[in-house]
């Protein structure tokens, strides 16, 4: 939410460079470039402050692959450099072993994910298939609507991560094209503002040939659970810090996008809608149609997917008489996207007992139309009305498909 004050702050850009200008107001000491579409304006943007000489102290790295950017960065962060990429897709998928060992290794390096589907067939348009396959790497994931919350959550993500009681790294998952490539009035960061609000990175722990340590060595039976043990416990460390980051945030910038989640017309809500990144700003629109006509219908944001917040979540659906979940994914061979099922999963063993309805949809960047919204919202009064719970499926396949 932005204060109708800062309206005259607001400058017209491209969301890529709005990314690459927030980054640069956070001080990477360290930023590792490969280019793959939709990502690579950001870091062309990010050349450019660096040969202007608008990021002190930082080092520009071309490197060969997206395995390669995420591999110096581990490097980087073993010797204490706060570190930034930014990728997508087929990149990130390439970047999977790594992932694991920089959370494992317990260095908070931040990338923008440009969210993208993934081949066969090759495909360059928005879903959420590349982000949702890295989920059990161990990184934070932050899901933003809008250009002005992708800018907005990378001095947070930085605040969280490089907190000592988390020390992981994190994605700001946007989708791509419909908001790397979007042009649209956006307040970009004071630096002043970050500066206060972001403190410098000091770790605790450093690669210094005067304090010798090892990270990632070998670990046997004896030992290796104990070390996710400890990731998972700072994974639930971070849900209450990302909550107190972004109110910190709103009382420093006087913006507020939501801490794990975000709630639009839920309080008396009988449907609620649950989604991430960009197509919630559809989702509000057709809300907005249907409270105009007296109907109660909600918008729960889900902004953190891992670590995930079961408990607001609960918390958010408690009066509702329905659920539906939008997915711009699917985990093949369960015909469900992986919201569906962490919130089939976090509702088990709670109070609320109420039908819940899943769908799939945009994938490969198809278009989700408000047509389509009012299709899954008159679904669901079928569901609530005969209190049933139907598993998630596919909208708007072709005809010939059904």
């Amino acid at each position: 939410m932005i204060n109708p004050a800062d309206k005259e702050k607001m400058k017209v850009v491209e969301g890529s460079y709005a990314v690459a200008h927030s980054a640069k107001t956070c001080h990477p000491n360290v930023i590792s470039a490969y280019p793959i579409t939709p990502q690579t304006h950001i870091v062309e943007n990010l050349a450019q402050f660096i040969a202007d000489g608008e990021i002190p102290n930082c080092e520009y790295l071309n490197v060969e692959s997206e395995f390669s950017a995420i591999s110096s960065l581990i490097g980087a962060a073993a010797v204490g450099a706060r570190t930034y990429s930014a990728t997508t897709s087929q990149g990130l998928l390439l970047m999977h072993e790594a992932l694991f060992n920089a959370s494992g290794m317990r260095f908070p390096i931040i990338m923008t994910v440009t969210n993208r589907a993934v081949s066969a067939p090759i495909n360059i348009w928005n879903d959420h298939q590349d982000a949702i396959a890295q989920r059990d790497t161990g990184w934070i994931q932050l899901y933003v609507e809008d250009v002005q919350e992708a800018s907005d959550t990378l001095p947070q993500i930085y605040k969280i991560a490089e907190d000592h009681e988390i020390m992981l790294p994190g994605m700001v998952c946007m989708d791509g094209f419909i908001l790397s490539h979007v042009y649209e009035p956006v307040i970009l960061l004071e630096q002043n503002l970050v500066d206060n609000f972001l403190p410098p990175f000091h770790p605790e722990n450093v690669l210094d040939p005067e304090d010798p340590k090892t990270f990632g060595a070998f670990a046997t039976p004896d030992t290796y659970e104990e070390f996710r043990y400890m990731q998972e416990q700072a994974m639930q460390k971070a849900l209450p810090k990302i909550e107190a980051v972004a109110k910190e945030f709103e009382e420093v910038f006087g913006r507020f996008h939501g801490g794990l989640v975000d709630r639009y017309m839920i309080e008396d809500a009988e449907i609620v809608i649950m989604g991430m990144g960009s197509v919630l700003g559809t989702v509000k629109d057709v809300v907005d149609q249907y409270r105009a006509k007296g109907e109660k219908i909600g918008v729960l944001k889900v902004r953190s997917f891992r670590p995930f917040p079961k408990e607001q979540i609960i918390e958010s659906l408690q009066n509702a008489h329905a659920i539906v979940v939008l997915d711009k994914n699917i985990s093949i061979g369960t015909n469900e996207g992986a919201l569906f099922t962490e919130t089939k999963s976090c509702l088990y063993n709670s109070k609320v007992r109420i039908p819940l309805v899943g769908y799939t949809l945009g994938h490969g960047g198809r278009d989700i139309r408000i047509e389509s919204i009012v299709k899954v919202i008159e679904g669901t009064k079928a569901a609530a009305k005969y209190g049933i719970m139907v598993e998630s499926q596919f909208l708007d396949l072709k005809e010939e498909l059904l």
